[in-house]
């Protein structure tokens, strides 16, 4: 598990490097779908998050606080593609669709397939490179297991509106804290890549 840090870290370096690191085509506007998708959540608030106090809870979205050195290329790729493809399952679903601003969701759902779909070529070629079995790995699996906490805190709450607020909540934190890592770290490599 404390991998994970690591890898969210390697992931956001290897995503947002110059000329794209990794191997293959970089969306230069990575950083800028990720804002997007916190601003669409921010939008799909539907209720007051105080009248949801009660319930609240830590799904314990593991905090990239290690520098990530150690992590391999395609490590990264596979775990910021399991965190994309998470994220639209969640919401992709009769659930969610009954629970949200249909106009928003979609955009929301449009967003993460974007970013999915800017990832794919990365992560098959980073696959072929260093095998499949990499996506079965701790990091990829501990965040497979984290949302399935999410999925079963909806079941147990029937996907009240309240639970929904608070997954929501949980999910903007995960890509707001991915952005702000990506940010600070672009700007890290622009200072390590400057005489």
């Amino acid at each position: 598990m404390a991998l994970l840090p690591s890898l969210l870290l390697a992931l956001v370096v290897f995503s947002c490097g110059p000329g794209g690191s990794l191997g293959c085509d970089r969306p230069p506007n990575h950083v800028l779908l990720s804002r997007e998708n916190v601003e669409l959540l921010r939008r799909m608030s539907r209720i007051s998050s105080s009248l949801c106090l009660e319930d609240r809870k830590d799904f314990r979205f593991p905090r990239a606080t290690e520098d990530g050195s150690e992590v391999r290329e395609a490590q990264a790729i596979s775990v910021l593609h399991e965190m994309l493809q998470q994220t639209f399952n969640l919401f992709f679903t009769e659930h969610s669709a009954a629970a949200w601003n249909s106009t928003l969701l979609d955009q929301l759902l449009q967003a993460l397939h974007r970013q999915l779909e800017a990832l794919d070529t990365c992560l098959v070629q980073e696959m072929g490179k260093e095998g499949s079995a990499l996506a079965m790995q701790g990091p990829t699996l501990a965040l497979k297991r984290y949302f399935q906490g999410i999925r079963l805190y909806l079941k147990e709450k029937r996907y009240s509106d309240c639970a929904w607020e608070v997954v929501r909540l949980e999910v903007m934190r995960a890509f707001s804290s991915t952005r702000l890592l990506l940010e600070r770290l672009r700007n890290k490599n622009r200072d390590v890549e400057s005489p």
